[in-house]
């Protein structure tokens, strides 16, 4: 049972795929952690001993992930929101960031639909 940063690592996965489950932490990141640690990647997570999983904690240590690194993003995007960037509208009005298009996609960003009144056309 690997326990690293709080996050419970998946047991019957390989240790590269097992330390993903870590905000932060990407495959290569994974790969990186094991080789300097000198830790087979492919063996699975629950073949761990405990000496290996205090050497993998104090290297993943070494790495801004899980809480810090969430606050670090939160930060920069209520930086880009306070400054006023074009980013920082997108984010306030609850639109796609990254110049995706918005007239028939982002359903997941903008929320549904909003209905929009029709006018009564005048009669004669």
């Amino acid at each position: 049972m690997a326990r690293i940063k709080n996050i419970e690592l998946p047991k019957d996965k390989a240790l590269f795929i097992g330390l993903t489950a870590i905000y932060g932490i990407g495959q290569s990141t994974a790969k990186k952690i094991c080789k300097a640690v000198n830790i087979d990647p492919e063996m699975k997570v629950r073949d761990v001993t405990n000496e290996q999983e205090n050497i993998l904690r104090g290297e993943v240590d070494k790495y801004l992930v899980e809480g810090e690194l969430r606050r670090e993003v939160q930060m920069n995007i209520k930086n880009k929101m306070e400054i006023g960037s074009y980013q920082g509208i997108r984010h306030k009005k609850g639109l796609p960031v990254h110049g995706q298009s918005t007239r028939s996609n982002a359903k997941t960003r903008k929320g549904k639909g909003k209905v929009v009144a029709n006018k009564k056309k005048a009669t004669k």
